[in-house]
């Protein structure tokens, strides 16, 4: 499967949310979470991410996650494996062991809604602000850039200001720090 996602900046996040309730929308109880991601040795940010696997260590309420995503099409039109972890030391020292290196750390506040045929989030990422985020999983027959298209015309007819970004939030975080 392939997780195809856009993201926004949203400059008015009340503005979303009233967005939202006027189409019924509901989101859920806000979720701290706390992600670390990697990097292959040798890979630098600048350098292209198609066909490269990167991996993140995510904590939400004292459990573990491993992600690997692969870029097929562009930054967020990935392949994606996921699964839980019981030892979130151990599995970091395991991502090192494979020629993996933490690149940055993301903190978000993340509330989420499932519509039919998308997973909706809105992230407050530590450092950047407010952000929307699309997701659908689809097979790997199914374009990306198409269903790219389609999100975005859901965020479009929303009729919020928000500024699409084609960057993943470890390039953005990373950008901010690198910036500050």
């Amino acid at each position: 499967m392939r997780e195809v996602e856009v993201k926004y900046q949203v400059q008015d996040p009340e503005a979303l949310l009233v967005a939202f309730k006027a189409r019924g929308i509901e989101l859920s109880a806000p979720v701290h979470q706390d992600d670390q991601a990697y990097a292959p040795e040798g890979w630098r940010y600048g350098d292209n991410k198609l066909g490269v696997s990167f991996v993140r260590l995510r904590t939400v309420d004292g459990r573990y996650t491993f992600t690997l995503k692969r870029p097929a099409e562009n930054a967020l039109s990935c392949d994606e494996y996921e699964t839980a972890v019981a030892d979130r030391e151990q599995m970091h020292r395991a991502i090192l062991a494979m020629g993996y290196r933490a690149t940055v750390r993301i903190a978000k506040v993340r509330r989420t809604a499932t519509l039919p045929d998308l997973e909706l989030c809105v992230d407050e990422v530590a450092g950047l602000g407010t952000f929307l985020e699309l997701e659908r999983m689809v097979s790997g027959d199914v374009p990306g850039e198409a269903v790219q298209a389609e999100l975005a015309a859901f965020v479009a007819s929303l009729e919020i200001e928000g500024t699409r970004t084609d960057e993943t939030y470890d390039s953005l975080v990373r950008a901010a720090s690198a910036s500050a």
